[in-house]
Protein backbone atom coordinates (compact mmCIF):
# COMPACT_ATOMS: atom_id res chain seq x y z
CA UNK A 1 0.00 0.00 0.00
CA UNK A 2 1.11 3.35 -0.85
CA UNK A 3 2.10 6.17 2.15
CA UNK A 4 -0.93 9.03 1.96
CA UNK A 5 -0.56 12.26 3.85
CA UNK A 6 -3.18 13.90 5.36
CA UNK A 7 -2.07 17.20 3.82
CA UNK A 8 -3.71 16.51 0.29
CA UNK A 9 -6.89 15.74 1.80
CA UNK A 10 -8.70 19.43 1.24
CA UNK A 11 -11.82 20.35 3.73
CA UNK A 12 -15.30 19.65 3.75
CA UNK A 13 -18.03 22.28 2.85
CA UNK A 14 -19.28 21.57 6.07
CA UNK A 15 -16.48 21.83 8.18
CA UNK A 16 -16.77 24.64 11.01
CA UNK A 17 -14.55 27.36 9.86
CA UNK A 18 -16.84 27.55 6.43
CA UNK A 19 -20.27 28.12 8.60
CA UNK A 20 -19.16 30.49 11.18
CA UNK A 21 -21.92 33.02 12.00
CA UNK A 22 -20.87 36.51 11.87
CA UNK A 23 -22.61 39.63 13.95
CA UNK A 24 -23.42 42.07 11.45
CA UNK A 25 -22.17 45.26 12.07
CA UNK A 26 -24.50 48.34 13.37
CA UNK A 27 -25.48 51.04 10.69
CA UNK A 28 -26.84 53.77 12.70
CA UNK A 29 -28.08 54.74 16.14
CA UNK A 30 -32.31 54.48 16.32
CA UNK A 31 -34.02 57.47 17.58
CA UNK A 32 -35.58 58.41 19.74
CA UNK A 33 -32.60 57.76 21.22
CA UNK A 34 -32.49 54.52 23.88
CA UNK A 35 -30.03 53.08 25.72
CA UNK A 36 -28.41 49.71 24.17
CA UNK A 37 -29.03 46.03 25.48
CA UNK A 38 -26.80 43.38 24.55
CA UNK A 39 -24.11 44.22 21.48
CA UNK A 40 -25.56 47.84 20.91
CA UNK A 41 -23.17 49.50 23.13
CA UNK A 42 -24.56 52.92 24.77
CA UNK A 43 -27.29 53.51 22.63
CA UNK A 44 -29.74 51.04 20.81
CA UNK A 45 -28.61 50.57 16.84
CA UNK A 46 -29.92 49.22 13.55
CA UNK A 47 -28.49 46.32 12.03
CA UNK A 48 -30.27 46.58 9.18
CA UNK A 49 -29.38 49.20 5.80
CA UNK A 50 -33.78 49.17 5.21
CA UNK A 51 -34.39 50.02 8.70
CA UNK A 52 -31.63 52.60 8.78
CA UNK A 53 -33.07 54.18 5.84
CA UNK A 54 -36.92 54.07 7.08
CA UNK A 55 -35.69 55.93 10.27
CA UNK A 56 -33.59 58.60 8.77
CA UNK A 57 -36.83 59.23 6.26
CA UNK A 58 -39.32 59.76 9.46
CA UNK A 59 -36.65 62.10 10.63
CA UNK A 60 -36.40 63.34 7.32
CA UNK A 61 -40.19 64.11 7.27
CA UNK A 62 -40.55 65.41 10.62
CA UNK A 63 -37.76 67.59 10.41
CA UNK A 64 -38.51 71.90 9.86
CA UNK A 65 -36.64 73.75 8.15
CA UNK A 66 -33.97 75.55 10.68
CA UNK A 67 -34.05 72.54 13.44
CA UNK A 68 -30.81 71.02 11.60
CA UNK A 69 -27.53 72.81 12.83
CA UNK A 70 -25.85 73.43 9.51
CA UNK A 71 -28.38 72.63 6.73
CA UNK A 72 -31.15 74.98 6.79
CA UNK A 73 -33.22 73.52 4.26
CA UNK A 74 -32.90 69.94 5.83
CA UNK A 75 -36.53 68.74 6.24
CA UNK A 76 -40.12 68.87 4.60
CA UNK A 77 -40.91 71.46 6.55
CA UNK A 78 -44.51 70.38 7.23
CA UNK A 79 -45.05 71.71 10.53
CA UNK A 80 -44.85 74.99 8.85
CA UNK A 81 -48.82 73.86 6.68
CA UNK A 82 -50.24 72.47 10.26
CA UNK A 83 -50.97 76.57 10.99
CA UNK A 84 -52.36 77.43 7.95
CA UNK A 85 -56.19 77.42 6.92
CA UNK A 86 -56.68 75.03 3.36
CA UNK A 87 -58.79 72.57 2.24
CA UNK A 88 -58.24 68.86 2.00
CA UNK A 89 -56.91 69.10 -1.49
CA UNK A 90 -54.59 72.41 -1.41
CA UNK A 91 -53.08 70.26 2.04
CA UNK A 92 -52.43 67.23 -0.28
CA UNK A 93 -50.90 69.10 -2.81
CA UNK A 94 -48.30 71.35 -0.84
CA UNK A 95 -47.25 68.23 1.77
CA UNK A 96 -46.41 66.06 -1.77
CA UNK A 97 -44.72 68.71 -3.40
CA UNK A 98 -42.28 69.66 0.20
CA UNK A 99 -42.17 65.98 0.49
CA UNK A 100 -40.87 65.15 -2.93
CA UNK A 101 -38.68 67.84 -3.15
CA UNK A 102 -36.89 67.12 0.48
CA UNK A 103 -36.63 63.56 -0.56
CA UNK A 104 -35.46 64.18 -4.49
CA UNK A 105 -32.60 66.53 -2.40
CA UNK A 106 -31.68 64.49 0.55
CA UNK A 107 -32.23 61.04 0.24
CA UNK A 108 -32.71 60.78 -3.71
CA UNK A 109 -32.42 56.69 -3.46
CA UNK A 110 -35.88 56.31 -2.43
CA UNK A 111 -38.81 56.54 -4.81
CA UNK A 112 -42.23 57.73 -3.62
CA UNK A 113 -45.00 55.74 -4.86
CA UNK A 114 -48.06 56.89 -3.05
CA UNK A 115 -49.32 59.42 -0.86
CA UNK A 116 -52.51 59.55 1.53
CA UNK A 117 -53.98 61.83 3.98
CA UNK A 118 -56.75 61.77 6.27
CA UNK A 119 -57.80 64.31 8.36
CA UNK A 120 -59.24 63.62 12.00
CA UNK A 121 -60.77 66.06 14.41
CA UNK A 122 -61.64 65.02 17.80
CA UNK A 123 -64.88 65.73 19.20
CA UNK A 124 -64.75 67.77 21.91
CA UNK A 125 -61.85 70.28 20.88
CA UNK A 126 -62.95 72.67 17.71
CA UNK A 127 -59.50 74.14 17.11
CA UNK A 128 -57.55 71.01 17.43
CA UNK A 129 -57.23 67.96 14.10
CA UNK A 130 -54.67 65.63 13.34
CA UNK A 131 -53.23 64.82 10.34
CA UNK A 132 -52.56 61.42 9.55
CA UNK A 133 -49.83 61.11 6.59
CA UNK A 134 -49.26 57.87 4.70
CA UNK A 135 -46.39 57.43 2.55
CA UNK A 136 -45.49 54.40 0.32
CA UNK A 137 -41.49 54.12 -1.14
CA UNK A 138 -39.36 51.75 -2.72
CA UNK A 139 -35.59 51.65 -2.39
CA UNK A 140 -34.73 50.03 -6.01
CA UNK A 141 -31.45 49.15 -5.39
CA UNK A 142 -31.78 47.23 -2.10
CA UNK A 143 -35.09 45.28 -4.26
CA UNK A 144 -37.42 47.12 -1.35
CA UNK A 145 -41.07 47.92 -2.62
CA UNK A 146 -44.10 48.95 -0.76
CA UNK A 147 -42.35 50.20 2.52
CA UNK A 148 -44.62 52.57 4.58
CA UNK A 149 -44.76 54.72 6.77
CA UNK A 150 -46.83 56.84 8.76
CA UNK A 151 -47.03 60.81 9.86
CA UNK A 152 -48.95 62.16 12.56
CA UNK A 153 -48.92 66.22 12.56
CA UNK A 154 -51.14 67.75 14.84
CA UNK A 155 -53.06 71.00 13.06
CA UNK A 156 -54.10 74.17 14.67
CA UNK A 157 -56.87 76.71 13.24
Amino acid sequence: MASKSFKSVGDKISDRQFNREFDPLPFGIKTPLRFGTGRSGIFDMHYGLGDQIHDNLRNLLLTNHGERLGHYEFGANLRALTTERLSNDSFDNEAMIRIRDAVSRWMPFINLDSFDSSFKSPPDVDSIAEINIRIFYSIPKLKIVNKGIEVILHCIG
